[in-house]
């Protein structure tokens, strides 16, 4: 049975040390309240059934602005004098329809990934609570007066970070008894000898706090992603190969093509220049030059990678599928992929290579030729 889960935000803190003279969660970032970012980055997931809010009672106007339009929020309440007593009043409003699963989040954490979600749920499996955090890298100091005192070991150290998800139930239980405030919620769970495992963070989901925070968030807000699609086509002719994707396929046909015809490489090589709106492959090496007669296609795809390079702009994932009744291609995608990582500098990770065929429609379900489409996605911090 689905088990349903809903996230409580705590938005009810004063934090100004950010700046601008407002609480944090409503400070601008690329336009929009932080909170928003935050909500959106929730919602985004679709484990998550309903949200709930709790605020400061003087913080109605600017939440209604940063939740205009958003589905999914319960009504929000007010938070207490502690943490604690916020995360508690939070609880409280969602146990009237009670999710098995609550995650409880920091309302400044807005770039949150949604694989933290789902190793977190994966957790809750096996544990009544789980959180993200990150080992401890750097050197550990004690100090005192502006200098070092004592070395202090960092293994077994974690950076701690929200959601902290738990079995709801369980956590509210924890809240009742507690008889103190904590500083988090794992904290008065491991007081009350709950076992809370730890998934592994992500470096992306920081907490805002100071103005380098946010000068950090805007450059990241505001970074470039782009898309390029491509598709391409060639019909059989005689031979006994095929070139896909820089891989050779023993084949009954060649492809037919001014160059060595690799549909597949076309195709990712027109998605690259696409997501660049630089043109075409046809553009950049014309058919109707001689020199481009017989090239093999990591020429084009190389002088792709370059543009993008140039753009300053990063390769983050390429998908291609390749349509044909034949060859099949199963047996030699992961080559492909490997060749197309090489080429394009990605891990093989970042490259998706499969097949389908058209259910012996068209020139391809004819086997009268291959055709092939791709899409590329760029980056640009």
């Amino acid at each position: 049975m689905k088990r349903k889960v809903s996230a409580l935000i705590v938005a009810a803190g004063r934090g100004t040390r950010a700046g601008a003279g407002l609480p944090k969660q409503y400070r601008p970032l690329g336009g929009e309240p932080v909170l928003r970012h935050t909500l959106r980055a929730l919602l985004a997931h679709g484990a998550v059934r309903d949200i709930q809010v709790v605020i400061h009672p003087d913080d109605v106007p600017p939440y209604e602005a940063a939740t205009e339009g958003l589905t999914r929020l319960r009504p929000p309440v007010f938070g207490g004098d502690t943490r604690s007593e916020s995360v508690l009043n939070g609880l409280e409003a969602l146990a009237a329809k009670a999710p098995d699963i609550v995650l409880i989040h920091d309302a400044a954490r807005p770039f949150l990934p949604p694989e933290i979600i789902d190793s977190l749920l994966t957790a809750l499996q096996g544990s009544p609570g789980a959180f993200p955090a990150l080992p401890v890298v750097d050197a550990l100091w004690q100090g005192a007066n502006g200098k070092a005192e004592a070395p202090h070991p960092r293994e077994g150290l974690y950076r701690a970070q929200t959601p902290q998800a738990f079995d709801f139930a369980t956590i509210l239980n924890a809240h009742h008894k507690a008889t103190a405030p904590a500083d988090d919620d794992v904290a008065l769970a491991v007081q009350q000898g709950l076992d809370v495992a730890i998934v592994t963070g992500d470096e992306r989901n920081y907490k805002l706090t100071t103005p380098a925070d946010f000068a950090r968030a805007e450059r990241e807000s505001m970074m470039d992603i782009r898309t390029g699609n491509g598709f391409d086509v060639h019909a059989f002719t005689e031979g006994e190969a095929v070139t896909l994707c820089g891989v050779r396929i023993p084949h009954s046909h060649g492809l037919l093509g001014h160059s060595d015809a690799d549909v597949a490489m076309h195709t990712i090589t027109d998605a690259l220049f696409g997501a660049l709106a630089e043109g075409d492959i046809g553009q950049w090496f014309p058919p109707s030059e001689p020199e481009w007669k017989g090239a093999a296609s990591d020429i084009f795809l190389q002088k792709a990678v370059e543009r993008v390079a140039a753009r300053g702009f990063t390769i983050t994932h390429i998908d291609c599928t390749i349509i044909c009744e034949a060859p099949k291609i199963g047996p030699h995608a992961e080559a492909m992929r490997a060749e197309i990582a090489r080429l394009t500098g990605l891990t093989p990770d970042r490259v998706s290579i499969k097949a389908t065929t058209s259910e012996k429609l068209g020139f391809t379900g004819r086997k009268e030729g291959i055709a092939a489409m791709a899409t590329a996605t760029l980056v640009k911090l």
